[in-house]
């Protein structure tokens, strides 16, 4: 009895040398797991020609509405509708009846006055007719010479011609229609489609800023390629003819606040109509130290603002608040932010956060076309090692 409480000092001595001896197992079986690798991208700068792409809409070259300019019955009309025509070529025949009547009653008259304003001409010199009486005599003739010339006139406008080529539409009169030439409906619309033009509405905004870029230097000018344009149809295939820009409207449209710009195309297979509606895509600049970065290394934060994640010279993540304006294929095109040299994270974002040290590798998911889905295969291993550790 005298000697219990001595063991019990003992075994509670033991017990505590064991559960330290086993506190300092567990803490050399677990070791710190190495830093994540990311996969990254060295930005370099590169010269990059700034496209605009605009919606536009199509516009016949040229646009001549056939209308009569004398009074009559139509009696032929002498072309198919929807058919091209050239200039110069009879549409319609009106009835010329009353206007050859007309041309010939002048002819007489100028006839009878030219010979009363002869034998004046011998007269007046012989003083048997006075001054006055020939130069009246002179004056009728020349008025009926006058009216033999509009006679004429009306008589070959009974021949309705097509003023340009071109394609013609719908004939809106028919063989006996009466027509006059102070009618306000059209008997047919010619439109010339080859060449055609393409008018596109660009912001103001856009295009003060353009300027302002060019002007800095931040943009140089695309040079003999910089008033081409090319063209998406609404079916989103490509035209394979390229257009050029023609000019740019002097004023802005107070309601929408945009410019017209004019491109003019050939189409000599008449693939454009006018009304169509294309995007036209136009060259604006050159932006000689362009960065581009891979889509898969920005994203956004809740406000929306675009970021991106960097491995520092210490291998450590910092995040980077940017500009992107634009997609450039698989790359945003940075503003500011991000310069040449910068090591932006595309491979590996689900495992790190800023301030995080990383071990760097080259990006595998970053190709043109198809890129492969971000992933970080080294964490993983890690994580077992440090499992079994344990576990041991």
């Amino acid at each position: 009895m005298h000697f219990k409480p001595a063991v019990s000092v003992l075994v509670t001595a033991v017990a505590l040398a064991s559960l330290l001896s086993g506190c300092d197992q567990k803490q050399q079986a677990a070791p710190a797991p190495p830093p994540p690798q990311v996969g990254v991208v060295t930005l370099q700068t590169q010269s990059y020609t700034l496209t605009t792409e605009l919606p536009g809409r199509t516009t016949a070259y040229r646009v001549a509405e056939v209308r009569p300019q004398v009074n009559g019955i139509i009696l032929k009309r002498l072309f198919t509708e929807g058919s091209d025509v050239k200039a110069g070529d009879q549409l319609y025949q009106i009835d010329p009846a009353i206007y050859d009547a007309t041309a010939n009653s002048a002819r007489a008259t100028l006839q009878s006055a030219k010979s009363l304003a002869d034998r004046y001409k011998q007269l007046v010199n012989e003083q048997a007719v006075s001054r006055q009486e020939y130069d009246t005599a002179t004056a009728s003739a020349q008025e009926a010479q006058a009216a033999v010339q509009t006679a004429e006139i009306n008589l070959r406008y009974t021949k309705v011609l097509a003023p340009i080529s071109g394609r013609i539409g719908r004939s809106s009169i028919t063989e006996g229609a009466l027509v006059n030439n102070a009618q306000t409906d059209a008997m047919a619309v010619i439109q010339q489609l080859d060449p055609i033009y393409v008018d596109v509405v660009q912001s103001s905004a856009d295009l003060i800023k353009l300027r302002r870029e060019l002007e800095s230097g931040q943009l140089q000018k695309a040079g003999d390629n910089a008033a081409k344009v090319k063209l998406t149809l609404e079916d989103d295939s490509p035209y394979p003819q390229e257009g050029k820009l023609e000019f740019s409207e002097v004023s802005v449209d107070q309601t929408t606040g945009s410019v017209t710009l004019r491109a003019k195309f050939p189409n000599p297979n008449h693939t454009l109509l006018p009304g169509m509606f294309v995007h036209a895509r136009l060259q604006s600049g050159v932006q000689a130290a362009a960065i581009l970065v891979p889509q898969q290394g920005v994203t956004r934060d809740l406000k929306g603002t675009p970021t991106s994640l960097i491995v520092n010279k210490d291998n450590k993540v910092e995040l980077r608040q940017i500009v992107a304006t634009r997609t450039v294929g698989n790359d945003w095109l940075v503003e500011s932010g991000l310069s040449a040299g910068d090591r932006v994270i595309t491979e590996g974002l689900q495992y790190i956060k800023p301030g995080a040290e990383v071990k760097v590798a080259d990006a595998t998911n970053v190709k043109p076309a198809n890129p492969v889905p971000a992933t970080a295969p080294a964490p993983a291993p890690a994580t077992e090692k440090a499992a079994s550790s344990k576990g041991e």
